[in-house]
């Protein structure tokens, strides 16, 4: 996959808390201008970016549960309801790490299951943090994932101790059998990094730095 082509798997994304309305605006025309997959951002952002991207093929992603996991699964269904309103695409949620971390699977299948019932038919990915788990959790968490319903396992939110690894896609990938496809996300800057994440059996990117995996200065 040559570096300009990569961008038909990676979702443009802007997640720090210090975006302002011209961040998101131009995000939107980096994305259309060279037809990356998608445009992630914080709920507040989704109407804007919405608009900015209609009449395009570009689509719309946004965090649920966004960065800790921690809310209650009410919470991230009305999160969820409310960016499905306004026309969302693809919904990344963070699982609730803790819960992970108790291994109390039920409540993570039934969770994701929960937020998933409101997403319906779009694509739910559910984030798990990967470098606070250990590999049977990481095991066990993928599991549950797919049980519960959801389309993507994804590895990291780029905001807690580390983001995706090479090893971590191929866990992943070995263990969703077909079942879930597996998105790398955080720290992912540069083409031969994100070229190693899609060979390890990375289906999707998500990545601030866009531009610069593809090739453009």
């Amino acid at each position: 996959m040559k570096p300009r082509e990569m961008a038909s798997i990676i979702d443009l994304t802007v997640l720090k808390p210090e975006a302002t309305s011209t961040d998101i605006d131009r995000l939107c025309e980096q994305a259309k201008e060279y037809n990356f997959y998608s445009v992630c951002v914080a709920p507040f952002w989704a109407e804007r970016v919405k608009k900015n991207l209609q009449g395009t093929d570009v689509k719309l992603a946004v965090v649920v549960g966004f960065p800790l996991g921690n809310t209650t699964t009410s919470n991230k269904c009305r999160e969820a309801e409310e960016i499905v309103s306004i026309g969302v695409d693809e919904i990344d949620m963070v699982a609730n790490i803790g819960k992970v971390k108790e291994h109390d699977w039920e409540f993570v299948k039934q969770e994701i299951a929960a937020v998933k019932d409101v997403v319906g038919n779009r694509v739910l990915k559910v984030i798990i943090e990967c470098c606070l788990l250990t590999d049977e959790e990481k095991i066990s968490t993928t599991e549950a994932v797919a049980d519960a319903g959801a389309d993507f396992v994804k590895t990291s939110t780029g905001f807690s101790k580390g983001g995706a690894t090479v090893e971590d896609v191929k866990l992943l990938k070995e263990v969703a059998k077909g079942r879930l496809k597996v998105k790398a996300a955080g720290g992912i800057r540069d083409y031969d990094k994100a070229l190693s994440m899609v060979e390890a059996g990375a289906d999707r990117i998500g990545a601030s730095k866009g531009l610069s995996i593809i090739g453009v200065k």
